[in-house]
């Protein structure tokens, strides 16, 4: 048994530098969300450097909300916008020697993505496309469209907290968030033994990232969970 240990990176909040080294896979931003040309091809040239495997990160053109507002887009835009922001980041992948192995939606896109098959459905087809897996939650939507066509990732989280339905609470709602490395421990291994899931994220732009990854690797490597890339 393995696991892969992600973050969301090239969003310009500070900590990549820090947190690369300790990742076996991260999730470049795209630059609509958040960040730009420069902070990916920076994160693309720090994992070429320490052997990280990276997938696209592509979200909502919305800076004001980082990308985590709901919209409601018609498919081909969703579509659209998959291809387009994929595509530009592959395209900075090859220029420093690597290439993309995945695709995770980000903040609102993975969340609709996951309970909606009009967001999941030009997703799973862009990603087939691009013949890249995508990341999710297990047993969303979006894992259900995606498993049949270019594949499927599941993903868990050690920094936020989930509802009964196996989505996760809501940012803005109480409680939304995992603050104590222990308890991000504890459900990281509850998440590997009850959901099956390959990759585990702790968001990048989370103040206690660092703090968080560090803490996770030792106790994964306590109990003798391997960290590597699943893809």
């Amino acid at each position: 048994m393995f696991l892969d240990l992600n973050s969301d990176l090239g969003e310009g909040c500070g900590l990549d530098a820090e947190l690369m080294p300790l990742l076996t896979s991260a999730n470049i931003c795209c630059g609509f969300h958040a960040g730009d040309s420069a902070t990916a091809h920076a994160a693309l040239k720090s994992a070429a450097k320490h052997g990280v495997h990276v997938g696209a990160h592509p979200g909502y053109a919305d800076r004001e909300h980082f990308g985590r507002r709901d919209l409601t887009l018609s498919e081909d835009a969703v579509f659209e916008l998959c291809l387009f922001q994929v595509g530009a980041l592959a395209g900075l992948a090859q220029s420093v020697g690597i290439h993309l192995r995945y695709l995770k939606p980000h903040g609102a896109l993975y969340n609709q993505a996951g309970r909606d098959d009009a967001f999941a459905r030009p997703i799973a087809a862009a990603a087939e496309i691009l013949n890249l897996p995508v990341m999710g939650l297990p047993g969303s939507r979006l894992a259900l469209l995606c498993k049949a066509r270019a594949g499927f990732i599941a993903e868990g989280f050690a920094d936020r907290r989930y509802r009964a339905d196996g989505s996760l609470v809501p940012r803005d709602q109480p409680d939304a968030f995992v603050s104590d490395i222990a308890e991000a421990v504890a459900q990281a291994e509850r998440l590997v033994r009850e959901s099956a899931i390959q990759s585990l994220c702790v968001h990048g732009d989370n103040p206690r990232a660092l703090d968080f990854v560090r803490g996770l690797c030792d106790a994964l490597h306590r109990r003798g969970i391997p960290l590597r890339a699943c893809v």
